[in-house]
């Protein structure tokens, strides 16, 4: 039998805010993506470049939304809460999730 984690509703409400919130970044970071792909040999890696600074500047934002519930929590509570998160995240933004390790 599957258990949903005590944090699973809070998290996917969290996420969701973000892809509202975060829609011209994350829009942003598939353009750069594109331009990365698409580069001529060239110019690919200054394009990288360009994509890498979006990416991280996701993984921060995902990284500050975590660390923002998770300082009010006690230290069990908060390990499981960024477990969960983390896990949610790497499913739903699996490109800037990866980030999330502190």
């Amino acid at each position: 039998m599957l258990r949903r984690s005590r944090f699973s509703e809070l998290v996917a409400r969290q996420l969701g805010l973000f892809a509202d919130e975060e829609r011209d970044l994350l829009e942003e970071a598939r353009q750069a993506d594109a331009a990365w792909t698409n580069a001529s040999r060239d110019d690919a890696e200054e394009r990288f470049g360009d994509y890498q600074l979006v990416v991280d500047t996701v993984a921060e934002r995902l990284y500050d939304l975590r660390e923002r519930y998770a300082t009010g929590l006690d230290e069990d509570t908060a390990t499981r809460y960024r477990a969960d998160f983390d896990r949610a995240a790497r499913k739903r933004f699996p490109r800037f999730a990866s980030f999330l390790e502190d």
